[in-house]
Order: C-alpha cells, then structure tokens, then sequence
C-alpha cells in the first residue's frame, strides 16, 4: 500500500554518534514520563494521568516532560475521548505527542478510499464510531459515503492536532519514536515510514544504537526492556493494561492501569532485573 506524505513535523538532526553505553540518562534536573499506544482507552489514560500528576506531585521538583508515544486512536472504544483528553493535558503541562501508524492512516484516509479500506480493518471503524456515526448508517454505507461522513463528522480542530504530532523526541541518551527505527541507516537519515511503522529488523537487533530507543506499535506481554531498547505497547485494548515509563538520571520505573471486573487499579514498579 501506497502512504501520501502527511504534514508531521519534520524529522530533526538531534543525535550523537557514539552509542549511550550500559547507564543511559536523561539530563539532570528532567523527569520523562513515556506513555504506550493508548489505542482508544480513555479509560486507562484518563487513570494514568491522575497517577502520573500525583507521582510528579510526590516526587523531587523537576523540569517534567510527558511523551506519547503515538497510536491514541483505533481499536478501543473511546478515540474521539482520548484525542479530546490529550489536547486538554497538552494545555496544562508540557505533553509532546508522537505519530504512529494509525494516525498516519487515519489522516490519509480522508483523501485516498484504499487507505480508508485498510484503516477500517484494522480499528478505524470504532475511531469513526467515537465521533458519534450511527452504527447503522455505518453498516449500510459504502466506501465512498463513509469518507464523506467522516470529513462531516471528525472536527478540522482534532485533523489539525493530528497533524501537529511529531516523529521523535530526544532526552539525553533516549530516543522516543512510536515504531523504531532502521538500525541499518544513519540516524540523522531515518525516514518517517520506518519511525511509524517499522517491526524488523529494528526488533531483532541487538547491537548498541546511538541511543536506547523507546518505542510502542509492537504488543508486548509485559514491557520489553532490552539493553539498546524498550518496548512498552502492553496492548491496552486488548490486555486492559496500559504502560507509562518514568525516567530520572539513570533510574528507570513503570506506572501501569489495569482494569479488571469494571475496576481501574495503578501499579507502580522499579527498573526490571
């Protein structure tokens, strides 16, 4: 499938050639909470905010920064809820928010009716849905009425906040991107494509990168934490878990939401052994 150019925010020549070695950090003084896919959970997300401000109230003041790590819609029930929930975090304290795939096909799929295909396989129908379509005008709709009924009913305010996500953020020895990166190309040439939608051979490799890469789109069991990467997609829309890392100096910790039997529960855990 062919992917028009949407209008992110250019990729930025941020990194350092040599890699961050075994004690990577971020600078003195920063806090960086890094939230995974969040794919329509406004539940989970709306927990963890509360979670997150009370962590950051309880600890040491310090420049704090939030990242999302992209792939805020699809899949769950509530994307409208999540967008709409972002862009009021975003107005409170600094949140800088990345774009994942399914931004990137939700954008594209208001001009090109094959993207559109694609998009609503693969959890598109509920992020339309969230924006108040009636399921049964949905059903009886063809390819062509539904992108029309989506440009009517996805505000232009919520495709412009789309637009304004960014493809990476750097933090000392850290890189956060949604889906990874080519391990293969020199950092300050990675292309937008493998940033959003990359799997291999980013996953399988193992030798050190220029920084520990900290990245969603690929479903983990529990957080991947690997040596030149961590991996913190728990799959929230299916596994009713959704992750966040929290990163001071060297010191790494996780908060998760958990929903079970119509309860929303927060755990806190350090660094993984």
């Amino acid at each position: 499938m062919q992917h028009k150019q949407t209008m992110f925010k250019p990729f930025r020549q941020l990194f350092r050639k040599s890699p961050p070695g075994p004690n990577a950090s971020i600078p003195p003084g920063e806090r960086y909470y890094v939230i995974g896919d969040i794919h329509g959970r406004l539940d989970l997300f709306d927990e963890l905010i509360h979670a997150i401000e009370e962590d950051d109230l309880e600890a040491p003041d310090a420049q704090t920064t939030v990242v999302l790590l992209g792939d805020l819609v699809d899949r769950g029930p509530d994307s409208r809820g999540v967008i709409a929930r972002a862009r009021e975090w975003q107005a409170q304290r600094k949140v800088r928010v990345l774009a994942g795939n399914h931004e990137d096909m939700f954008l594209l799929s208001f001009d090109d009716t094959e993207v559109l295909r694609h998009f609503l396989k693969h959890g598109g129908r509920e992020t339309i849905l969230s924006y108040g379509l009636d399921r049964e005008t949905y059903n009886r709709a063809t390819l062509e009425e539904v992108q029309q009924m989506m440009a009517e009913v996805v505000p232009t305010s919520d495709q412009d906040f789309i637009r304004s996500f960014e493809e990476c953020v750097v933090a000392g020895d850290y890189l956060f991107v949604h889906a990874g990166i080519d391990p293969e190309a020199p950092l300050e040439q990675q292309k937008r494509h493998d940033m959003l939608w990359i799997r291999e051979p980013f996953l399988r490799h193992a030798d050190p990168l220029s920084h520990v890469v900290v990245h969603g789109h690929t479903i983990v069991d529990e957080v991947d934490e690997r040596p030149n990467r961590i991996g913190i997609d728990t799959g929230a829309f299916r596994s009713d878990r959704l992750t966040a890392l929290v990163l001071e100096g060297t010191r790494r910790r996780y908060i998760q939401t958990a929903a079970c039997d119509g309860q929303i529960t927060v755990e806190r855990r350090e660094k993984l052994a």
